[in-house]
């Protein structure tokens, strides 16, 4: 289980980005407890909305269809209102944008059918534009 860091969102083939939703309405249900989520419970829950709405637009900028909101509507039906930040900030730092960047080159490199040569170059010159930034 894992979320993948917020600014990679985009560059993640279909099946991470299917199963970035089941893993959230699994959070939904569950308030799963994994080694590599567990940090999303030291922020505020609204965080966790924030980024799961990131993955929804992105599902809907690429045409997948929703078929239900009703475990997210149920799970944030307590928050008043969400504040516009980049989600688990201290988490989703440079060193685990490069940890998800190399585990998605290994499945490109490993040859995972759904990711695209275009999709892996534009996430290769994103993480480089980073990284050379600092």
């Amino acid at each position: 289980m894992r979320l993948w860091h917020v600014d990679l969102l985009e560059y993640l083939p279909k099946g991470q980005l299917l199963s970035q939703w089941r893993e959230l309405n699994s959070i939904f249900v569950k308030e799963d407890k994994h080694i590599l989520i567990n940090y999303i419970y030291e922020y505020p829950k609204y965080e966790l909305y924030v980024y799961t709405k990131k993955v929804i637009d992105e599902m809907k900028n690429r045409g997948y269809k929703i078929r239900t909101y009703e475990k997210m509507n149920k799970y944030f039906e307590d928050i008043e209102s969400v504040k516009n930040v980049k989600p688990f900030k201290n988490h989703h730092d440079n060193e685990y944008l490069q940890i998800c960047y190399y585990n998605l080159k290994e499945k490109f490199i490993r040859g995972q059918k759904d990711y695209e040569e275009d999709m892996y170059n534009n996430l290769c010159k994103y993480v480089n534009d980073i990284l050379l930034s600092q």
